[in-house]
């Protein structure tokens, strides 16, 4: 009893293999949460996400420039590119197609650019980082994005066709 008593009045303190077995307990928990949680894929999620609405709201805004041209495109640009064309200014992109003109302000407020490598300053320079066609036969018009994120093994194409 003697030696219990002076052991409570050296302190309540933990012992250091008692520090080091909870410190080991919490790593291991800490390990399994971030495996389980996997931050890259939560990230290509978001950004995958982002692809998908700015792929609509540039198809969005193309099919109501055509519905106001009585089924039409109407564009400084031309038609509408017959296989996939990076949307960008031609300066940036010699290649491109310059529609930022004929959506912008109208019908979209600016033009969406991929989270990852598009961007947007105004019409005169930008890149999408997305494609639009029109198919020749169907007509139907296509927004790809091409640099969409894979997620668990899943397609990582994403394309809106309207």
């Amino acid at each position: 009893m003697e030696q219990i008593n002076k052991r409570r009045k050296k302190g309540a303190g933990f012992t250091l293999i008692e520090l080091l077995i909870v410190i080991g307990i919490l790593v291991i928990l800490m390990g399994t949460v971030i495996v389980a949680v996997n931050p890259m894929k939560q990230f290509a999620k978001a950004n995958n996400s982002q692809r998908w609405a700015n792929a609509t709201a540039i198809l969005s805004a193309v099919s109501q420039n055509i519905i106001d041209n009585r089924g039409t495109w109407t564009c400084s640009a031309g038609a509408l590119p017959s296989t996939s064309t990076n949307m960008a200014d031609t300066t940036s992109d010699p290649g491109g197609y310059n529609i930022c003109s004929c959506l912008v302000p109208l019908y979209i407020a600016q033009m969406p650019s991929d989270p990852t490598v598009g961007n947007y300053v105004n019409c005169s320079t930008y890149n999408t980082g997305y494609s639009i066609y029109q198919d020749p036969l169907t007509h139907r018009v296509t927004v790809k994005a091409p640099f969409a994120q894979p997620e668990s093994g899943d397609s990582s194409e994403i394309s809106v066709t309207r």
